[in-house]
């Protein structure tokens, strides 16, 4: 199976195959709404404004295994993300990236960009660069601000 192949579930219940983005640089980030680096959605917004006319988008999927810092449901993580950071991008249902519960797309991003120590996942607010063939080409780790991988997004533009 690649990356064009699996399916996600927006936060409105919408279900639909990543090809739908086939073409495209996107950026996809487990995200919540309670931990310390979510003012990063303020600047993964402005990566959004700034690159999407030029074929890029962020994917943001909510996740709760982290100090549950995502206990509302995928909708309430959205609604929260746009009233507060003025969120655009799409917004996914909550799931889980890591154990044996971890969905299909967060299997398939750590098998193929593997972390420092370990293909897990350790916190909330990695990101996984993918590029216009839908090969994982970067990870980053939460501490990465958004804005300090612009080079890296418009190096596949």
């Amino acid at each position: 199976m690649g990356f064009y192949d699996i399916e996600v579930e927006q936060s409105d219940g919408t279900v639909y195959p990543l090809s739908r983005y086939k073409g495209n640089v996107i950026l996809i980030v487990n995200t919540a709404s309670e931990c310390g680096f979510t003012p990063q959605f303020k600047d993964l917004q402005t990566l959004y404004e700034q690159y999407k006319d030029k074929g890029f988008t962020i994917l943001g999927f909510p996740c709760n295994q982290f100090g549950r810092q995502e206990p509302g449901s995928g909708a309430e993580a959205t609604q929260n993300c746009q009233l507060n950071y003025g969120v655009t991008f799409p917004m996914h249902q909550k799931i889980d990236v890591n154990g044996e519960n971890a969905h299909p797309l967060f299997v398939y991003l750590k098998a193929h960009q593997k972390g420092m120590l370990s293909d897990k996942i350790k916190w909330n607010f990695t990101k996984f660069l993918i590029n216009r063939e839908g090969e994982v080409v970067q990870r980053f780790s939460p501490q990465k601000q958004p804005l300090n991988i612009a080079d890296a997004i418009e190096a596949l533009l």
